[in-house]
């Protein structure tokens, strides 16, 4: 049996943002405005195409007093009041006055357990115990959530009245609640009622592996993205007496333009394997992680520091025959790629050491092949990963209940690799050096390990590797 759970309250206490949260699901709607919610909802989580669990969206109570004045009409005793709460909703099917209570009271009637929401930054008021005495009269299992909409702290008032109705009281900020608070709540609702227990557990269990699964999907888009900057490179053939200085530069420009779509085709990637696909970013965020990849702006914001690139050996054999610059401000874009047949002048041509040089080899009825690529600036691949490990952490802890567009920002001093634990950034060091000199690996378990490495320490203990 699949547990379902109908999540009912007050109208605008953070229900949907409760339904949004639990079941990953961004297509609840959610609105500021009381009465966003007409009818109830069923919202599954899934993995794999197996659902764990239903969430049950509903409307707010309206006439609550209403109902359990009814009720006490009816009813003839403890043992019945179940029974008659059916009734109630079986009478009022029909009559628009009691079109919210019977949307969220039928979910229940049906063998749903209760998640009942208040706002705890809100004073507690005795408005609310006819509805909480509604659904002890339903006798089904329940749980009541104190969520936190705006400032204010009524927690522990909340906390004394909801026991008296509630086996089990949590609180639980439905926008900001990461995954182990997520999957701490899920756990409790095994506590509920017994024979849920082993789903419950079944379902932590499908989800802890599924958020390990999706930190190494996100890995293996990452790690092709640094392979690809570390092993890209462009040829065309021109003529043997052609000035190959403007092919090298729009070959160069466009080597540059390929890399950074692939590094936005990564990022759509990424947010898709964390359901935020529709994520909306805010004013400037963007351009936090859209700065032009090969400029000196992007290497301070995330690359390492020269201090850390000496550290962990990143320029073993990035200084041969001088050209490279470690600035990557436009410079050391490309390197030496064979150069046993460079034509006379064409790294003065491209600016010297500055651009690198460029191979350009004679061919055969009277061509030359120029070959550009593939990148060695050694601060490179740490750019890449810090711009993806910024987003990374914007998109994998994200909760689905929030509308608001998304934030990002780049702790005081940059250079967002330098983050990255010593050891870690050694390994990470040394591997970027074997696919340099291994040349085109599109498919690196070594890396993809290591960056999967990289993504867990933004994790939470509850979905760390053991």
């Amino acid at each position: 049996m699949i547990p379902r759970f109908a999540v009912v309250g007050h109208p605008n206490k953070g229900k949907s943002s409760i339904v949004s949260t639990l079941s990953e699901d961004a297509a609840v709607a959610i609105a500021p405005i009381p009465g966003t919610t007409m009818a109830a909802r069923t919202f599954p989580m899934q993995v794999d195409g197996e659902t764990l669990y239903e969430l049950i969206d509903t409307p707010g109570f309206q006439r609550p007093r209403e109902v359990l004045a009814w009720l006490h009409e009816r009813s003839g005793g403890a043992a019945d009041r179940a029974a008659t709460v059916a009734q109630f909703v079986a009478a009022h099917a029909s009559d628009p006055r009691f079109h919210d209570e019977c949307e969220l009271l039928r979910p229940i009637t049906e063998g749903a357990g209760i998640l009942y929401v208040v706002d705890g930054s809100r004073p507690y008021g005795a408005e609310y115990e006819p509805e909480m005495e509604i659904l002890r009269w339903t006798g089904r299992p329940r749980m009541a959530l104190i969520n936190l909409i705006a400032h204010g702290d009524h927690i522990e008032e909340w906390q004394r009245a909801l026991d008296q109705y509630f086996s089990i009281v949590r609180v639980f900020d439905a926008l900001h609640a990461d995954v182990s608070k997520r999957l701490t709540l899920l756990r409790s609702f095994g506590e509920l009622h017994p024979p849920w227990q082993a789903a419950i557990a079944r379902a932590v269990s499908a989800l802890e592996d599924d958020y390990r699964r999706r930190r190494e999907r996100a890995a293996r888009a990452i790690t092709a993205l640094i392979v690809d900057a570390l092993t890209l490179q462009l040829s065309q053939r021109i003529a043997e007496d052609a000035d190959p200085a403007p092919v090298i530069a729009g070959a160069q420009a466009r080597l540059r333009q390929r890399l950074a779509e692939r590094e936005q085709k990564v990022r759509r990637e990424v947010e898709a394997i964390y359901r935020h696909a529709d994520a909306v970013w805010a004013d400037g965020a963007p351009a936090v992680i859209d700065s032009e990849l090969f400029s000196s702006e992007s290497e301070q914001l995330f690359g390492l520091s020269r201090t850390q690139l000496v550290a962990t050996g990143a320029m073993s054999g990035a200084v041969a025959g001088g050209a490279i610059d470690l600035a990557l401000g436009g410079a050391s874009l490309f390197a030496v790629t064979g150069l046993s047949a460079l034509v006379g002048g064409v790294s003065a041509l491209l600016g010297g050491d500055r651009l690198g040089k460029a191979k350009v080899l004679g061919q055969a009825l009277g061509s030359r092949e120029i070959t550009v690529g593939p990148f060695r600036d050694t601060n490179l691949p740490w750019v890449l990963l810090g711009r993806a490990l910024l987003h990374h952490e914007a998109i994998a802890e994200r909760n689905h209940a929030r509308r608001d567009a998304i934030v990002m920002a780049v702790a005081d001093g940059g250079h967002r690799a330098n983050a990255i634990e010593p050891a870690l950034r050694k390994r990470l060091a040394s591997e970027f050096d074997s696919v340099r000199k291994e040349g085109l690996r599109p498919d690196d378990p070594r890396l993809e390990a290591l960056v999967a490495a990289a993504l867990q320490r933004q994790e939470p203990s509850a979905i760390a590797d053991p």
